[in-house]
């Protein structure tokens, strides 16, 4: 059994982590298209959308991530229904580990790898989503000295 759950666990740690990854290089690509780039260059309202999409996009990824592993536990059998998979898949993925609803002893490794495969994918996200608000932060300093740029060559005409 233990052979069992490392593989199905290596094999949910291999998915989940390409799918992480494919997920953040699409919200790259989203964050890179025109109306985001102008967005990152406006008003500080368009400048929080920016921000609130990537937040959205990170949830969306983690939820189906949660969710694929909730599939998991219901298809070996572990949980039966559908709201307890996700509850425990949450609790798992995100290291809280409530310890309310529980699988049975011989598949527990798979909820414990999923807690440090959950950990990983958060702080990567959270990483990514640094990066992005500094890389908004330097645009915002850019734009801050390009506006007083010309004043400044204002000041020093004849």
């Amino acid at each position: 059994m233990l052979v069992q759950n490392l593989l199905v666990s290596s094999g949910m740690v291999l998915g989940t982590v390409c799918l992480h990854f494919f997920g953040l290089a699409a919200l790259i690509a989203v964050l890179r298209a025109e109306f985001a780039q102008r967005w990152r260059a406006g008003s500080a309202l368009e400048r929080g959308a920016t921000l609130l999409l990537t937040v959205f996009g990170l949830v969306l990824l983690q939820s189906v991530e949660i969710w694929a592993y909730a599939f998991l536990y219901m298809a070996l059998g572990e949980i039966r229904d559908l709201e307890t998979a996700l509850y425990y898949s949450a609790a798992c993925f995100t290291t809280v580990g409530f310890g309310d609803v529980q699988i049975s002893p011989d598949r527990r490794l798979i909820g414990a790898i999923e807690a440090a495969n959950g950990f990983l994918l958060i702080g990567w996200s959270g990483a990514f989503l640094v990066s992005v608000t500094a890389k908004m932060g330097l645009l915002e300093a850019r734009l801050i000295r390009e506006q007083a740029e010309p004043e400044a060559d204002d000041r020093n005409l004849p």
